[in-house]
């Protein structure tokens, strides 16, 4: 997501938000996955989509498309507690988790259960 009223042709890292959180967590230093179309999860509400979803399996399918594939897809997904629109499915959970861990760049490790 980026913030109103950037400029298109210089794009700062302060003008890239989080899609479910509203946080330019990039500019932060903090890690982050973009999906299609330059959507972003942070590592923080990766964090706690994946505790949900995986860690404690909950979660239900919604039907709406999710921000990271565009996919409606019949699982469960995460919904961003700002936008309610803001839903990540759980195959980008895992995978944007696993792209997280083998990043160089960030130091991010999955929530355990424990």
């Amino acid at each position: 997501m980026h913030r109103e009223g950037i400029n298109v042709n210089d794009v700062q890292p302060e003008d890239i938000l989080c899609d479910y959180c509203g946080r330019a967590a990039w500019a932060l230093g903090e890690p982050c996955i973009e999906g299609h179309e330059g959507s972003i999860v942070c590592g923080m509400c990766l964090s706690k989509a994946f505790a949900k979803l995986v860690v404690e399996g909950s979660g239900e399918p919604v039907d709406q498309v999710c921000r990271m594939c565009l996919e409606t897809r019949d699982q469960p997904s995460w919904i961003s507690k700002i936008d309610q629109e803001a839903t990540i499915c759980l195959r980008c959970i895992k995978q944007s988790a696993t792209t997280l861990e083998k990043s160089e760049h960030w130091e991010w490790s999955r929530p355990t259960g424990g």
